[in-house]
């Protein structure tokens, strides 16, 4: 059977790896996480990269076919050392979408949700330059947010008044940039209204996986 591993820092890739067994009933979903010490986006990149590379041990000795870094934070800082100190695993990692919203946009602005830690990365950086450099792009501050959504305390997100100071910039693409905040993306889309596009990468990532994976291994149709 095909094992795929879903790491998070927290509860955030429960929604991936739920998505996960949506498209591929045939394998084995194995997830874990690293709560005693979420959230990640306000650590050193070295903190995030040993937490990580500690936290996926589990999933490594059970020989996954492919580890899901389910973790923007994880992965813009993390996945280069992961690929290297494991050549024979497959990651797949989950970066800010800008590319994809940077092609949807109509009116040159897009918001970007997500961690300090994803903010200040290396990689972050490069995908802003590469893809959104003539555009808008505004970052709000969601710092609170992963905390809040792993404590069961989402309610305390005051998600109207992020929403109504990027809409002032008439945005409309919102890329979430923290697998957290999927568990909020039903109130993010009634709050910014059916103008504005909300990008997640599940999909993306089930596309991944597929092109990574025996070719007799295919999803759900």
């Amino acid at each position: 059977m095909t094992k795929i591993g879903v790491f998070d820092s927290g509860i955030g890739g429960k929604a991936i790896a739920d998505k996960l067994e949506k498209l591929f009933p045939s394998a084995k979903i194995i997830s874990v996480n690293d709560s005693k010490n979420v959230p990640y986006g306000g650590r050193s990149r070295a903190d995030i990269i040993e937490l990580t590379e500690k936290a996926i041990q589990p999933l490594i000795n059970k020989k996954c076919d492919a580890i899901v870094i389910a973790c923007n934070t994880a992965t813009t800082n993390a996945i280069n050392d992961l690929r290297q100190n494991h050549p024979d695993v497959h990651f797949v990692g989950i970066e800010p979408m800008i590319k994809p919203a940077a092609k949807l946009t109509q009116t040159g602005a897009i918001a970007v949700f997500a961690t300090p830690g994803t903010l200040k990365s290396r990689r972050y950086h490069q995908l802003k330059h590469q893809w959104a450099a003539r555009l808008t792009v505004l970052e709000p501050d969601c710092s609170r947010w992963a905390k809040l959504v792993e404590d069961n305390e989402s309610e305390r997100i005051d998600i109207n008044s992020v929403i109504s100071e990027v809409k002032r910039w008439n945005i409309d693409v919102i890329v979430l940039g923290c697998t957290h905040y999927h568990h909020i993306k039903d109130r993010i889309e009634r709050a910014a209204g059916r103008n504005v596009h909300v990008l997640e990468p599940s999909d993306a990532i089930g596309a991944r996986l597929d092109e990574l994976l025996p070719t007799d291994f295919a999803p759900l149709e």
